[in-house]
């Protein structure tokens, strides 16, 4: 090689070297020879050819996984298709039903609920007690649903999800609860009879005529029947595990006020201009008289800014210068209905309730579409209107109380006014059954929270006549017929006999395996009535009058325990 060839080789081999010294001064990196950097690349060529196996394997490994994780699933899977039975883990209501089949499953829990028909749930308030039936409540209990969502636990038809539902029950246990349901308007029932009978219940304020006073009694602040509470305690019994007989719920109460006594809602009900009373034929009707009644309405809110119990307010009546009576028999000269209810006259005191009640409402006339109140025509019982103590119910016994038998008065109208064919508003059975009508024919009122009212529906006014003599207490319905007359009649169906209990009380005063009937027990029971119409003989209509559960009087022994 010549030397001019040499130096030319020199002076581009310094060339490179230049700018390889300025490249690596602009990217801060160390200078490497070109030499050393293609023996560099041929080193890497291995490590990346490692990497990629190891990747490989792994992308292997997981493939592998998921195909074994298929292959597991789809077995366990085609296992469980062939079952017809519960997995394994499952419970119903707290009851074990692994691997049974839905129809072993339905006739267990059957086996199990129906029993509970027959308990009786005890409600208590202090000394009160009063007790219901699950039959009384219609209790049913929706098995079958229970069942179903039982049996589709991992039979969805998702694979994945099917088996971790089953692996889970077997892991982890799952319990399907039974709903039930209840008749919600007897829970409405109860709660009013507790309402009626219980210590302390809150009074609303009410008013009444008598003679040419306005008699306004405060009401009471007091206790009243959580009814939403009481629901969800009972909904609570029914669904528990535990199934024994006597079950108790502390009946839930919250204290209320009454009503404000709203006087000019009053003085707008009781006011009226006298009216003379008249008849116009084609068609023929009458028109009663009316009372002319007034009263001082700014001294009626005066006198009430004073917090009393009772206030006695001055009515001013004008009487009309024509009656009823001046128009002669011809304005109620049909009778529409009677009915009579037999009492025992030798007890002075009842026999004396008796009579007053039905003197208040003899005599009482209503017009067309006007409403009767029991409470309001024959007022507060109270030892100055002349009531005396007789026997009542009261916790479960018969006890002494003012203004007792009342109550027959109240039921032997109710049902001279049903055979009139008119409209009852306001009714509640009893707690226990009156001896006096069938049961699912009373009507209970309790003055201050239990009013009976019906209303004139005929087109005609209807005239009240009330007689209690000779052991009878009658009641008829006085007016004109309609048109078309019907004949109207109560007929009862009974449901369910709910079983009376025994208490027994030691006595030291009796000899030891001496016992005395303090009071003999009766059943309870469940009726419905019905309204039965017919028009010559034939019915005409059948409706549902009152759905009625009556408790069971518990019969009360004393033992003897003394010398």
């Amino acid at each position: 090689m010549s030397r001019i060839e040499e130096k030319s080789k020199e002076i581009e081999k310094n060339k490179i070297e230049e700018i390889n010294n300025e490249n690596i001064e602009k990217d801060g990196l160390k200078k490497i020879p070109i030499e050393d950097t293609q023996k560099n690349e041929e080193k890497n060529i291995m490590p990346v050819k490692k990497n990629n196996k190891k990747h490989n394997v792994i992308i292997v490994t997981m493939i592998t996984l998921i195909v074994f994780i298929l292959i597991i699933s789809a077995i366990f899977s085609i296992i469980n298709i062939a079952n017809s039975k519960m997995m394994k883990g499952i419970s119903i209501g707290g009851i074990n039903v692994s691997d049974l089949s839905k129809e072993e499953t339905e006739n267990m829990l059957k086996e199990i609920y129906n029993t509970k028909e027959e308990n009786q749930i005890y409600l208590t308030h202090g000394d009160f007690e009063t007790t219901v039936s699950y039959e009384a409540l219609e209790v049913e209990y929706q098995i079958e649903d229970a069942i179903k969502k039982a049996y589709d636990i991992g039979r969805t038809g998702n694979v994945f999800k099917d088996n971790f539902e089953i692996l889970k029950s077997m892991i982890f246990k799952n319990n399907i609860e039974i709903e039930a349901t209840i008749d919600k308007e007897m829970v409405n029932q109860i709660s009013q009879n507790i309402n009626n009978n219980i210590v302390g219940a809150v009074e609303q304020s009410s008013y009444y005529i008598e003679g040419d006073k306005l008699i306004i009694t405060s009401g009471k602040e007091g206790l009243k029947v959580d009814e939403e509470q009481l629901l969800a305690n009972i909904y609570t019994i029914l669904t528990q595990e535990k199934n024994e007989q006597k079950q108790t719920i502390e009946i839930p109460t919250q204290t209320v006020k009454p009503d404000k006594i709203d006087i000019d809602k009053i003085y707008n009900e009781v006011h009226n201009d006298p009216k003379d009373a008249y008849y116009t034929t084609d068609p023929f009707t009458i028109h009663p008289e009316v009372n002319g009644v007034d009263f001082d309405l700014e001294l009626a809110r005066n006198m009430l800014l004073d917090e009393k119990e009772e206030y006695e307010i001055a009515l001013t009546i004008t009487k009309p210068e024509k009656t009823i009576k001046d128009l002669g028999t011809e304005a109620f000269q049909d009778k529409l209905s009677t009915y009579s209810s037999k009492y025992v006259e030798s007890n002075v005191n009842r026999t004396t309730n008796l009579r007053l009640a039905s003197q208040k409402i003899n005599g009482t006339i209503l017009l067309p579409g006007e409403e009767f109140s029991y409470n309001k025509v024959v007022g507060e019982r109270t030892i100055q209107a002349g009531y005396k103590e007789a026997s009542v119910y009261s916790n479960g016994q018969v006890v002494n109380g003012l203004g007792g038998g009342i109550c027959q008065i109240s039921s032997t109208l109710y049902n001279a006014v049903i055979m009139a064919n008119l409209d009852v508003t306001d009714r509640r059975n009893h707690q226990f059954i009156a001896p006096y009508v069938p049961a699912g024919q009373d009507a209970t009122v309790v003055y201050g929270s239990q009013d009976f009212k019906f209303v004139n529906t005929r087109s005609h006014p209807i005239r009240l006549e009330a007689t209690v003599s000779n052991g009878i207490a009658t009641i008829s319905v006085w007016g004109i017929k309609e048109e078309t007359e019907y004949e109207v009649s109560i007929e009862t169906k009974n449901i369910a006999t709910i079983s009376y209990t025994t208490q027994y009380i030691e006595d030291a005063n009796l000899p030891v395996g001496q016992q005395v009937v303090v009071q003999s027990g009766s059943n309870g029971r469940k009726v419905e009535a019905y309204k039965v119409v017919k028009l010559n003989g034939q019915t005409v209509s059948k409706t549902l009058l009152s759905k009625d559960s009556y408790n069971p009087m518990k019969k009360i022994v004393r033992v003897g325990t003394g010398q």
